[in-house]
């Protein structure tokens, strides 16, 4: 089988990778995280022009209705860039959460400020991909109390989707009687995460079950995977650009052969894994059967993949890799916060293992 991108989405990518070289360089990544996370809204104003934040929203409601592969292609450029926007919180989870489960008022409600831009949706998941004896929802008469972890979205969302007890799905406005918000500070400020507490607050239940909520976990561990794809991608690059210019015994250090060698084992072990986020973000829409399987697999091994990289490309940097001058830090960053968000390497490959029913 031959599997390859499309003409238009290859145009899709460049034209993103072209808008967030111009919009969203590094000097404007440090600027904004300064003082901590944040989320860039006039980078995401950019996105919404060129159509990007209603990919996934169905068509009627304003979006374009195409696939998390499309999606995911798009994730890859904002990793490549580090672009500090939450895209897959609202324009994939909270799209795809309300146009399966949400009724057809809460999609004429929701839907249309998603594909334009407008609406910011928060999403936690942490009750499906790692639930903590702290936190967890109780759902009476119509309310929810109690506390969730490691929301995904931007600081100014205006809806938080959360999953309760019993593989329920709720939406709670974020300015309801009892909600507060607690900023999360992890390693990496270029993705926003967040505590949510409820107290005896109003929420609108979705008509979620087990099968979406595996659904949402799944795209999010492809984004993921796709976004560090392409931070390895671009820590590559830079490491090949600085062994061709860094000279030492008046000689370019690329010209070593343990620095050769250095960037050949990145790009050997980075090349196949693109073919596996492709598959997995193809599979999501077209192989339901595989989806959940290779959603585990994209999400480990790009979390393994991702660390080796991002080690050697400040490796071949030498003291110089560590420096905020060069920035590497920021891609080490991403990688890492991808690897731990959504369920680490190693739940990942434990629910490979009971979907395939070895535990």
């Amino acid at each position: 089988m031959e599997f390859g991108l499309t003409e238009e989405q290859t145009m899709l990518q460049q034209s993103i990778d072209r808008f967030l070289q111009t919009n969203c360089p590094l000097d404007r990544v440090r600027e904004l995280t300064e003082d901590g996370a944040v989320h860039d809204t006039e980078t995401w104003q950019g996105l919404t022009d060129l159509g990007v934040t209603g990919l996934i929203a169905p068509e009627q409601y304003g979006g374009l209705g195409m696939s998390l592969l499309d999606a995911m292609l798009v994730q890859e450029m904002l990793g490549r860039h580090v672009t500090p926007v939450a895209f897959t919180a609202t324009s994939v989870l909270a799209a795809l959460a309300i146009s399966r489960a949400g009724t057809e008022e809460q999609k004429a409600s929701w839907l249309p400020g998603i594909a334009d831009g407008s609406l910011q949706i928060a999403v936690a998941l942490s009750e499906q991909s790692g639930a903590r004896d702290n936190a967890g929802l109780v759902f009476e008469d119509g309310t929810l109390s109690g506390h969730v972890l490691f929301a995904l979205g931007a600081p100014e969302a205006q809806v938080i989707l959360v999953n309760g007890p019993d593989h329920s799905l709720f939406a709670v406005q974020a300015d309801a009687p009892g909600v507060e918000r607690q900023a999360l500070r992890s390693i990496d400020d270029t993705q926003v995460i967040a505590e949510f507490s409820f107290s005896e607050t109003p929420a609108t239940q979705l008509q979620a079950d087990q099968a979406l909520l595996d659904q949402l976990v799944d795209a999010g561990r492809v984004m993921l995977a796709a976004d560090t794809l392409g931070a390895a991608q671009h820590m590559i690059e830079k490491a090949v650009d600085y062994a061709k210019d860094r000279k030492q015994f008046n000689r370019v250090i690329g010209s070593f052969q343990a620095v050769k060698h250095m960037c050949a084992e990145m790009a050997a072990e980075l090349e196949p894994c693109r073919s596996l986020v492709w598959y997995s973000a193809h599979a999501f829409d077209d192989i339901p059967d595989e989806s959940r399987l290779l959603a585990c697999h994209a999400k480990a091994h790009l979390a393994e993949v991702g660390r080796f990289v991002a080690r050697t490309a400040t490796e071949v940097h030498g003291g110089m890799g560590f420096t905020d001058l060069m920035g590497l830090h920021y891609w080490f960053k991403r990688i890492g916060f991808n690897r731990q968000i959504l369920g680490s390497p190693e739940r990942a490959r434990e629910d490979a293992a009971r979907i395939q029913g070895w535990i």
